[in-house]
């Protein structure tokens, strides 16, 4: 998986524009897995029914989205029946609020919103959406590595918010996409229970990198992006626990047992289910790889002069391949622009929010001074990452903050 990666893997520098780079924005998106790419080729060329036909071709293809299904209820200790095909993380996250506020309204029960301040646009821009609808929602706060902390939630479910509408729905995070800290879920899950509400998570970034285990975390509805996994684009998951009342975001057909009206893309859920069942074989393998690589980018980053690390500097705490830093003084736009002239893909932090000239809503919610987080970069290696284009960076990012101090 290191080195030169392996035969099995496509290699991201041998196809198209990636030829010119290094590409190291794996958070924003993922090459698509060779053996990824040659399950939908098979699809595309021989699975052609619809899903929902009785008839012979569509049993065969129905056959084959089931199969994903369990490949990604096995990657989550799910049951297949628990797993809702979506396009992405985003539709994913409005599915999961909208759908059990709306439903915990119909029911007349508690459908407060509480979330964090660190949360990625699908769930913040959701959560203001249904402010206006009349739902209540309370932001927490986060630390300064960004984690929310398990007494701040347990203070406010023990008050209560506002006096006619309690907390019913708590969405936290698994891990953020910006600095990789990886949140207390099995905790935060806990307490929401003990005050009888329901526990959602984004998983976008998590799934597929980290273990997870939906029963043993004590997750009610989870998303993931299949794009972020070595999968397809315009492919997700809405995992919802049987019992957990949820109304559909998209009406039509009766897909997804109702839940998700429209044709099903076969190839491109056949692809994700392949993603799924790749990640969870060489998950461990490629945490251990990538903590290594990540190691040896922070001991070269650290030692350029004004460098500072936003990530958790506990590598435990974080995902393996995320480190986001910047350098004291030089702002992030000039160097990505002469990094990408470099041969370097990175980023500033969500794909999202790139282009946006306000500084990070996440370093912001962690505390980090505006000058700071204006410097800041965010680096995500990967699957196909080497330890050259580790190094390779690091020269390059101390070559390219060089020259423009001395400018």
């Amino acid at each position: 998986m290191s080195g030169g990666g392996s035969s099995r893997m496509r290699k991201p520098d041998k196809q198209g524009d990636l030829a010119r780079v290094i590409y190291l924005d794996y958070a924003a998106t993922t090459p698509p897995d060779s053996r990824v790419m040659s399950v939908m080729q098979q699809e595309l060329a021989n699975v052609y029914g619809n899903a929902s036909s009785l008839y012979s071709p569509g049993r065969t293809a129905r056959s084959h989205v089931e199969k994903a299904r369990r490949q990604v209820a096995s990657l989550l200790g799910a049951a297949p029946s628990d797993i809702f095909f979506t396009s992405g993380g985003s539709e994913s996250d409005n599915a999961a609020l909208k759908g059990m506020a709306f439903a915990r309204r119909e029911e007349g029960l508690p459908c407060g919103i509480l979330t964090s301040a660190v949360e990625h646009p699908a769930v913040l821009r959701t959560c203001e959406w249904l402010e206006r609808q009349g739902f209540p929602v309370v932001y927490l706060p986060v630390d300064g590595d960004g984690r929310v902390s398990p007494e701040d939630l347990e203070a406010v479910l023990s008050v209560g918010f506002l006096a006619k509408e309690a907390i019913g729905i708590v969405s936290i995070m698994l891990a953020n996409n910006e600095v990789g800290t990886i949140e207390p879920v099995k905790e935060l899950a806990a307490i929401a229970h003990d005050h009888g509400a329901d526990f959602h998570t984004d998983a976008v970034q998590a799934a597929g990198h980290i273990p997870i285990d939906v029963d043993a975390l004590g997750i009610d509805a989870l998303s993931l992006s299949g794009h972020k996994l070595y999968g397809p684009k315009g492919t997700g998951v809405l995992y919802v626990r049987r019992g957990v009342t949820i109304d559909p975001l998209i009406h039509g057909g009766a897909q997804e047992r109702g839940l998700r009206a429209g044709t099903e893309n076969v190839p491109a859920i056949a692809g994700l289910g392949c993603a799924a069942e790749i990640a969870q074989k060489e998950l461990a393998g490629e945490a251990q790889q990538l903590r290594r690589l990540k190691k040896i980018l922070w001991d070269e980053i650290s030692t350029i002069p004004g460098a500072f690390r936003n990530s958790p500097a506990d590598d435990a705490q974080s995902l393996a391949g995320t480190l986001n830093f910047g350098i004291e003084g030089i702002r992030r736009g000039s160097l990505l622009i002469r990094l990408d002239r470099a041969g370097f893909a990175i980023s500033a932090g969500s794909a999202c929010s790139a282009g946006s000239l306000e500084p990070s809503h996440v370093l912001s919610a962690m505390g980090i001074p505006e000058d700071r987080a204006q410097s800041s970069l965010r680096v995500t290696l990967g699957r196909f990452t080497t330890e050259d284009d580790v190094r390779a960076f690091a020269a390059a990012l101390r070559s390219e903050a060089a020259a423009i101090r001395n400018a």
